[in-house]
């Protein structure tokens, strides 16, 4: 009788067990249990909330903390994109804080490599439901994927007197920042459920979301949340001004919150509560209409991020840094050599005519070489130096890259000189070439490949470097070596070198006394 008793108490046990044990396509987590699915093996959650819905009075405060639930959070789906200009592929909420994941673990035990990205869209627009971002193949390559959102706009970036009367710091803006250092926190307290490693983070990002990625190398609230950084098109290591442009976009907090007496009168409201009150889909959004961009404020970005890379204040991590080769397609606005000129005079004062010598027009169109000035000054110039920075004052290894995989268009066509514009490599990155806008050929879908090992690579170990890829050596100011990505994965020189120097000698113009006064 006893052996019966004893058979049946281990049963109970084992069934009790079984019970508790959830199935693979959920995870226990601290705030709730999280429903996702799975898909030939890759379990996938979209839409986990990392952070409070930042509405009411939290709307321009720093993210708080998720409230836990008793019920089970199916994250089958996408959550809304933040509150935008245009449309998204999941529609819009200022409820928005939300994060996905793909997970090739099958148990938490693997504690596998983690990929974090952060989307551009000029910090004014963005989702992390773009189907580009798909992280399925990524995720395949042994590493687990995240996505994480933050707002945009004026409900991401506002600063106001008010508002930062009312912070503990005396700081406004930068909340959509905050909210990504929110996303990497809720990442280290709970990826290791998912199956990755809180100590092997990469973050990456392109545009917006690779000028993130540089302001979280600088900030100190970001320290130990991240052990190695890929900026795609990215970088801010120009100085503040007023009147910002591509590659001069800061501003001090003083600026900011001028802007955000002139936004609140624009609004029709006079007092922070009001402004609180207006739905956010009725909000003045836009550029141009008070504070859209980070700032530095003193808190989240303690300074000019040139000066703190001089001093070697910064998040000392191996970066994989670089740009496309005709980023100024998508960043010359205007038509005629003429206008062309009178815009640099306007923006580069002494410096333009040595500057339109060193990126030469032709005399009826605006070609490549020319295009290049403001390929390098929104980008080029900024990686150059994050990378000459970092050899000189940082102990991390530097990857440096160009990426230039494009068509050769015949001479006779108006693309003749045409190369690869601003974002087209976030296709080959994710391996979702068939969501580009182009012809797929064989060596596009080379390319693809070796850039999904490289930075796969590049997340597992802090070196893009293995087995199927050329060599990618470091970058040291002793060997300025480049990896061009197209149309074969080759190494070469710093682009445009002799003309970024001139460039250089601009942007240290601008951080003398003659240079700030002249940009207000």
């Amino acid at each position: 009788m006893k052996k019966i008793h004893y058979l049946i108490s281990i049963t109970l046990i084992i069934l009790i067990n079984a019970c508790s044990t959830l199935p693979p396509e959920q995870i226990k987590l601290e705030q709730g249990i999280v429903q996702g699915t799975i898909e030939d093996g890759l379990r996938i959650f979209k839409g986990i909330p990392f952070a409070a819905p930042p509405v009411g009075k939290l709307r321009w405060k720093a993210p708080q903390p998720v409230e836990k639930r008793d019920s089970i959070k199916q994250t089958t789906e996408y959550a809304p994109a933040p509150v935008q200009g245009g449309d998204t592929p999941s529609g819009k909420s200022e409820d928005c804080l939300y994060l996905n994941i793909w997970t090739p673990a099958k148990s938490a035990k693997e504690s596998l490599p983690v990929l974090v990205w952060i989307y551009g869209g000029g910090f004014s627009f963005g989702s992390t439901a773009e189907p580009v971002y798909n992280g399925e193949k990524l995720a395949r390559k042994g590493i687990v994927l995240v996505s994480i959102a933050y707002r945009v706009g004026q409900l991401g970036f506002l600063a106001h007197p008010e508002l930062s009367a009312e912070n503990s710091n005396g700081i406004s803006g930068n909340y959509g920042l905050l909210d990504q250092i929110a996303g990497l926190q809720w990442i280290q307290n709970n990826i290791a459920a998912f199956g990755g490693n809180p100590e092997q983070v990469t973050i990456f990002g392109e545009s917006a979301g690779g000028i993130s990625v540089s302001m979280l190398c600088a900030s100190p609230l970001a320290k130990g949340l991240f052990q190695g950084a890929i900026s795609q098109s990215g970088g801010s290591f120009g100085p503040t001004r007023p009147t910002t442009y591509p590659g001069e976009n800061m501003k001090t907090l003083q600026q900011a919150e001028t802007e955000g007496i002139s936004y609140m009168q624009k609004a029709g409201v006079s007092t922070l509560a009001e402004l609180r009150k207006i739905e956010a889909d009725s909000l003045p959004m836009g550029w141009g209409i008070g504070s859209a961009w980070p700032i530095v404020d003193g808190y989240v970005i303690p300074d000019d991020q040139y000066k703190l890379y001089e001093a070697g204040q910064y998040n000392d991590v191996p970066i994989v840094v670089g740009y496309n080769s005709d980023e100024g397609l998508s960043f010359t606005w205007v038509e005629t050599p003429e206008e062309f000129i009178d815009e640099v005079k306007v923006r580069y004062g002494k410096f333009a005519d040595t500057l339109l010598k060193a990126y030469p027009l032709s005399e009826n169109s605006i070609p490549k070489t020319a295009r290049d000035l403001n390929r390098d000054a929104a980008f080029g110039w900024h990686t150059w130096s994050w990378a000459q920075l970092q050899s000189k004052t940082g102990k991390s290894k530097v990857y440096y890259y160009y990426f230039d995989q494009h068509p050769k268009y015949p001479e006779d066509s108006p693309q003749f000189d045409h190369g690869s514009p601003h974002a087209q490599d976030v296709a080959y990155v994710f391996q979702n070439l068939d969501h580009s806008n182009s012809l797929i050929t064989k060596s596009d879908l080379e390319i693809s490949e070796a850039i999904g090992i490289y930075w796969t690579n590049f997340a597992k170990t802090g070196n893009p470097n293995g087995e199927g890829v050329p060599e990618w050596p470091a970058y040291t100011n002793a060997y300025p070596v480049v990896m061009y990505l197209g149309p074969t994965p080759h190494t070469g020189h710093v682009p445009s070198l002799e003309s970024l120097k001139v460039l250089d000698a601009y942007f240290k113009w601008r951080r003398t006394p003659e240079g700030e006064g002249w940009a207000k």
